[in-house]
């Protein structure tokens, strides 16, 4: 086992599958799934989702809201993935707890960073609901800010894509994959996935990330047990993964393709 908790970004957006709006039941369990076997194996497992897949804060200024009001729908919009996503694990024995940004008693508990860290010790899956609590900050900060808080080993933010790329794979058929890149290569090559404030919190604690493929079956699994899968982003780009029970020890990734997700 090469990592002892971790912090896993899913994005809201995946969890439509091949819908157009809302909750794919399949998606949700393959996810529930993958976070299982992961669970059993004694990695300590916290989650920040998306809400992409109902409501982007971005979106409030395009229809004429404000933009805070926006950000606050959005982060129900994650609440409301959390909680299906709690629903799923539970439904197949995997004891979980929600913890808010936002204060919503009968749903989820307050976020306590000395609580979520218990839960974590105590086996059990956290997630983290509605990103910060705050208008103006993406759910890609609120990954960055709780895996640094709870010290996480690693941020594996899950996408459709298998890892960082020279550009969008999906438009770009000549893109290439990076196994591995530093920090500094992600800016002076303007990969582009995670807002700048996420980005900061990376680098200034030295925190590594791996973006991945989340949509294939076992890969969750497989770069626990320390395959070399997606890109793995370090402040000097080697292959080192982090020692089990490290501190922090990385830097940042980004991802051509995919705009920044609101929380």
């Amino acid at each position: 086992m090469t990592y002892q908790r971790i912090l896993l970004k899913l994005s809201g957006e995946a969890l439509m599958g091949q819908q157009q709006y809302g909750i794919d039941a399949a998606r949700l369990m393959q996810y529930a799934t993958e976070i299982k076997a992961v669970a059993a194996q004694g990695v300590q497992v916290a989650v920040v989702i998306g809400g992409g897949n109902i409501f982007r804060g971005v979106q409030a200024e395009a229809f004429g809201l404000d933009r805070v009001q926006g950000d606050y729908m959005g982060m129900l919009a994650t609440v409301i993935n959390s909680m299906a996503l709690q629903s799923a694990l539970e439904k197949m024995d995997v004891p979980t707890r929600l913890l808010s940004g936002l204060t919503i008693q009968r749903v989820c508990e307050p976020y306590i960073r000395r609580r979520a860290m218990r839960h974590l010790e105590k086996g059990r899956v956290v997630i983290f609901g509605a990103g910060i609590g705050s208008p103006y900050f993406t759910t890609d900060s609120a990954a960055s800010l709780r895996a640094i808080e709870v010290e996480a080993d690693v941020v594996l933010k899950g996408t459709r894509v298998d890892g960082i790329y020279s550009a969008d794979p999906e438009k770009d058929p000549s893109a290439v994959r990076y196994p591995q890149i530093s920090f500094e290569e992600v800016l002076e090559k303007n990969l582009n996935v995670m807002d700048m404030t996420a980005f900061t919190l990376c680098k200034e604690n030295n925190l590594p990330i791996i973006v991945f493929d989340m949509n294939t079956p076992g890969n969750l699994a497989r770069l626990i047990a320390g395959e070399n899968l997606g890109t793995l982003v370090t402040m000097d780009g080697g292959g080192g993964r982090a020692r089990p029970g490290s501190v922090p020890g990385g830097a940042l990734p980004t991802l051509l393709g995919n705009e920044p997700e609101q929380a």
